[in-house]
């Protein structure tokens, strides 16, 4: 029998028709949930990090923390030798619940919250990241270790779908999240946030993130406990993270980085080109912007960020979570400018992390609308970090968000052949939104 609170986790039916008695648990603010009243047991948000630390034994002080990543090495002879060697995971042994209680915690709000008094989506990202972390160190938990071999990092967030576009920023939030998925290093975490309001949780967003697993020093991959699925609903689980991976590798196979455009997309691209040349001249070199159009060149913003030891992992390097924050924040920025107008958040996906940033590095950010359709902007951010002696740029993630917007936004437009491949690229991030 699964346990009452993994069923939770399961059960959209259950997160959008459990409420509450108004006045149960002696709550009095209207966005504070029974559950999170004091003295109940739970895990809060501000302890996701503290519980990874000891997992791994970092520490809070900066140079300890640098001496504890070191003593680690010592615990590679712990790793397994094969996947077999490790004994099968259920489900619900990686099943945590988190609670933000954003209504029950006002001295937490501030945090959370924008100047228009709304919840700040970066902050989420960087809970939800911990949480994926911290779900996949339950899943290969070893109670005779008492700290663990393994190193597991954020590989890919594969899909963020938003399920309702108000966030309140004086309601208490839950996360819920387990294992769906697992190969032999990488391990596929589904998340699911809801919030409670007039009496009862409703869904926020449904997030899927992938992890690997590589030995204390970070160099390699190490194995994971394989993944016992338990019943009909645990195997459509265990299904849909095999399709996610077979969709990715056909993805990655399909990159316009390595093949060319389809036919539909090439002649997508030459109406483009068409739409743009100048009657007057008949000339390939003479382009015209089209009516209510803005060219790609003009519809980008840069940032730059210092990556200073706080914003530091259980790694040593900068947290993953930072690094989705401050380029989810550009990329609003920069759809909020586009369509003149605060865009909301329609889904982030495919976000890859290609390479650690690591700490006193110089991260450059790149925001760059490269799809419109309608009231939706498809804005693509790319980060790189900068050596400024040796004068070398590498990529580190590349991020996809839509945002829509509340009136018809103007259509986007390239001039060379890699905006149209951007184009291209953004036109089918989106379709796979709409699709999805």
């Amino acid at each position: 029998m699964l346990s009452p609170r993994f069923l939770l986790l399961r059960s959209t039916a259950s997160l959008t028709t459990r409420a509450f008695c108004a006045g149960a648990g002696g709550v009095s603010p209207q966005g504070s949930a029974p559950d999170m009243a004091e003295g109940d047991a739970h895990l809060h948000v501000s302890n996701v990090r503290n519980r990874l630390r000891k997992i791994v034994g970092a520490s809070t002080n900066w140079s300890d923390h640098q001496q504890a990543l070191a003593e680690r090495v010592s615990l590679s002879s712990m790793l397994a030798n094969s996947q077999s060697d490790l004994p099968a995971r259920r489900m619900k042994d990686s099943f945590l619940e988190v609670h933000l209680p954003l209504g029950s915690e006002p001295q937490l709000r501030e945090k959370y919250l924008t100047y228009h008094n709304t919840v700040r989506f970066g902050r989420i990202l960087e809970d939800l990241d911990s949480l994926a972390v911290l779900i996949s160190y339950s899943h290969t938990h070893n109670e005779a270790l008492p700290r663990s071999p393994l190193s597991i990092v954020t590989a890919l967030v594969d899909k963020i779908d938003m399920r309702k576009h108000i966030i309140y920023p004086d309601c208490d939030i839950k996360f819920t999240g387990h294992v769906t998925w697992v190969g032999r290093t990488s391990i596929e975490a589904k998340m699911h946030m809801s919030q409670y309001h007039d009496g009862a949780y409703s869904p926020v967003l449904d997030a899927t993130f992938v992890m690997v697993a590589r030995d204390p020093e970070n160099k390699r991959a190490a194995f994971v406990n394989p993944l016992k699925p338990e019943g009909p609903e645990e195997e459509k689980l265990f299904q849909e993270g095999e399709t996610n991976k077979s969709r990715r590798v056909g993805m990655s196979t399909a990159s316009l980085l390595k093949v060319a455009p389809t036919a539909d997309e090439r002649k997508i691209v030459h109406s483009l080109f068409l739409n743009t040349l100048d009657s007057k001249t008949v000339s390939f070199h003479s382009r015209v912007l089209p009516p209510n159009s803005v060219w790609m060149e003009d519809a980008k913003i840069k940032g730059l960020e210092i990556c200073h030891p706080q914003e530091r992992n259980i790694f040593n390097r900068i947290f993953g979570g930072f690094l989705m924050r401050k380029a989810y924040e550009l990329g609003w920025a920069n759809a909020c400018s586009y369509g003149g107008c605060r865009p909301t958040l329609v889904a982030v996906d495919d976000i890859m992390f290609q390479k650690p940033v690591e700490i006193g590095s110089l991260l450059l950010l790149s925001s760059q609308v490269c799809y419109t359709e309608g009231k939706h902007i498809q804005v693509r951010v790319h980060t790189e970090v900068f050596d400024p002696l040796t004068r070398q740029h590498n990529t580190t993630n590349v991020f996809h968000f839509t945002f829509a917007s509340d009136r018809d936004v103007p259509n986007i437009v390239p001039k060379t052949y890699g905006e149209s491949m951007l184009y291209l690229d953004g036109k089918r991030h989106f379709n796979q939104t709409v699709e999805h």
